[in-house]
């Protein structure tokens, strides 16, 4: 069997509803609250604000230069968000239903397990893009360049989502060492990733649509209450935006899961009869 769109997003829709009071507190917590702070205390965390629009040296410098002085600040939010995402997750588990205190000693507990596999996924991103880019390196041909680019980004969004159930994996299966959790989000997810790509692609476009029109309203709203209005509404507004995207998408991650596993026990237990046969 395959992954079912329709499915996916209908049991998303149901745990968001079953769920969303104690979702939306954490967050509020975790999300919301964090990023609105850093980015009130720090104006300068928000790059694509202060970012040169029409020179890419200089934006990368910017970029650079913003990673260089507030790197602590990033650890921190990461962090803090890691917690979240997995408190939110352990919350959906249907079987053991944790209470938030409960789902709260999953997160702080798993954290490490979670920043383990996310540091272990970088470094073969970084692999496939010096693989990818080296032949072009080599011999300063702009059009093996562009190739390698190009293949790079394919892999990179294969492996990526043969990736995205780790964290579902590490919250609600209880999987710590990260290694084994990213072995496992690879065996689910086989057979569908082409489907889950283009359902995530479908997701991320909607989201991205819909925040972008909600954020230029907002910060239109609070730029004419004056400066110092538009600054607090633009903390607000991507605070806001970023707690309502990751409260959808922990539940959609959920639902995904879910299916997958399903389809993954119907698949083995398939197996099991067939040999006996």
């Amino acid at each position: 069997m395959k992954f079912d769109y329709d499915t996916a997003w209908k049991e998303a829709l149901a745990l968001l509803r079953k769920n969303f009071g104690l979702l939306a507190v954490l967050a509020g917590v975790f999300f919301f609250i964090p990023y609105a702070v850093i980015m009130i205390t720090i104006p300068e965390m928000d790059m694509f604000a202060n970012m040169p629009s029409d020179d890419s040296d200089a934006a990368m410098a910017a970029i650079s230069e913003v990673y260089g002085d507030y790197w602590w600040a990033l650890i921190l939010l990461a962090l803090i968000q890691g917690i979240g995402l997995l408190a939110m997750l352990a919350l959906l588990r249907r079987r053991a239903s944790p209470t938030v205190g409960e789902a709260l000693q999953v997160g702080v507990k798993s954290v490490l397990s979670y920043f383990g596999s996310q540091i272990l996924q970088t470094a073969l991103l970084m692999i496939i893009a010096i693989l990818a880019l080296a032949p072009a390196a080599a011999v300063g041909v702009s059009i093996l360049a562009f190739v390698g680019g190009l293949v790079a980004l394919v892999v990179a969004c294969y492996v990526l989502t043969k990736f995205s159930l780790v964290s579902p994996v590490i919250a609600i299966d209880g999987q710590r060492n990260p290694v084994t959790a990213l072995k496992r989000s690879w065996h689910l997810t086989k057979g569908n990733s082409v489907r889950l790509f283009f359902f995530y692609l479908l997701l991320l476009v909607a989201l991205v649509v819909v925040s972008t029109v909600l954020s230029l309203i907002l910060s239109l709203v609070f730029a004419l209450a004056g400066e110092q209005a538009a600054l607090l509404g633009s903390a607000i507004v991507s605070g806001l935006s970023n707690a309502v995207i990751i409260l959808l998408m922990t539940c959609i991650l959920a639902a995904v899961h879910t299916q997958l596993s399903r389809l993954s026990n119907e698949r083995e237990d398939g197996s099991e009869a067939d040999t006996r046969l």
